[in-house]
């Protein structure tokens, strides 16, 4: 893993646009995806990111030891339906399609550029039929969660898996709102990344409270994304069920 190669103001902001050549660091990592990774082969794709991501402008990105972390969770799953919340560049969702080859999966992400490069090296990796991205945010007045039940088929009971990688402070509401669509079914497992860092305390108090209740919980101890100083928290929750 390499050592810490950010500014500490990068750490703090969690930069995602710093610019590469005059071009964004995440359409710099699509552009070098696209010409150095095998076409059809998830594996590649991935190893080629992480090579950008490793040695050249360092986009945040879930990074190897966390993504081991996400596939032995859907590994556990075996989703049928998946739902990642922040797409950014599209490896999550990418990792998530790896594990889980009969998966379909969704991801849902604010930024339009974000999307379209997710899009790209999806249909490199030639998985573009098994991964959709949706353009929005659960926190949008219901929006997106229509859109999702309305065109994508999301129901009671069908979600059997959830990636929450987007704003941190909107974690446990964002989930919450899926609750309340009862999507989720016993059995069903949330991966919620930089639970310690940035953080999302709320959501963090939220899983610690009701071992024996709705959740139970595992955390696994990781380092902020591609490098080894700074600690974080990946947390891996199933669901148990309505109470």
């Amino acid at each position: 893993m390499p050592l810490l190669r950010w500014s500490p103001s990068r750490i703090g902001a969690g930069v995602r646009n710093d610019t590469t050549n005059g071009n964004t660091s995440e359409a710099a990592a699509v552009g070098y995806v696209l010409r150095h990774a095998r076409q059809d082969d998830i594996d590649d794709v991935l190893a080629t990111f992480d090579e950008f991501a490793n040695d050249e402008s360092m986009p945040i990105d879930l990074g190897e030891e966390k993504g081991q972390y996400l596939e032995a969770a859907v590994h556990t799953a075996n989703p049928v339906l998946a739902l990642e919340l922040g797409t950014y560049c599209g490896c999550g969702a990418l990792r998530i399609a790896r594990a889980a080859p009969a998966a379909k999966v969704y991801s849902v992400e604010r930024t339009r550029a974000n999307a379209e490069n997710a899009r790209e090296i999806w249909a490199h990796a030639g998985v573009a039929d098994r991964l959709t991205c949706v353009v929005g945010a659960i926190g949008d007045g219901g929006r997106t969660l229509d859109t999702l039940a309305g065109r994508y088929g999301f129901a009671s009971g069908t979600l059997d898996f959830i990636f929450l990688d987007h704003d941190t402070d909107t974690y446990l509401e964002d989930l919450q709102s899926i609750l309340d669509r009862e999507w989720l079914h016993a059995g069903s497992i949330v991966v919620a990344d930089n639970v310690k860092g940035p953080g999302a305390p709320k959501y963090r108090d939220y899983m610690r409270q009701q071992p024996c209740n709705r959740w139970t919980s595992i955390e696994h101890r990781a380092h902020r994304e591609r490098q080894s100083l700074v600690s974080d928290v990946i947390m891996e929750s199933e669901y148990m069920g309505a109470v």
